[in-house]
């Protein structure tokens, strides 16, 4: 059975429905309340008109059960994404 561990938690492959990084943004609607976005539109489209709050992994298991692994700068999800590839190969 194939697993993948990110930040000590360790999942099965086989019970993953979606996997994908992305950076959290303020919605604009209060001033705690984020919203993820894919890494190449904030790195192409928003040309500096969001305020990033943080970057993650995102896993989603089941639409109940969704593991969120957020990370303070890029290089830091970058570092995770290269652990999290290193599994899978």
């Amino acid at each position: 059975m194939s697993t993948i561990t990110i930040e000590e938690k360790t999942f099965e492959l086989k019970n993953v429905k979606n996997l994908y990084p992305a950076v959290l943004v303020k919605t604009g609607y209060d001033e705690t309340e984020t919203t993820e976005m894919s890494l190449a539109w904030v790195d192409i489209e928003s040309k500096g008109r969001v305020e990033i709050t943080g970057y993650g992994i995102f896993l989603v298991i089941s639409d109940e059960e969704k593991h969120s692994f957020v990370y303070d700068t890029r290089e830091e999800l970058d570092h995770a994404i290269g652990k999290l590839a290193s599994q899978l190969k």
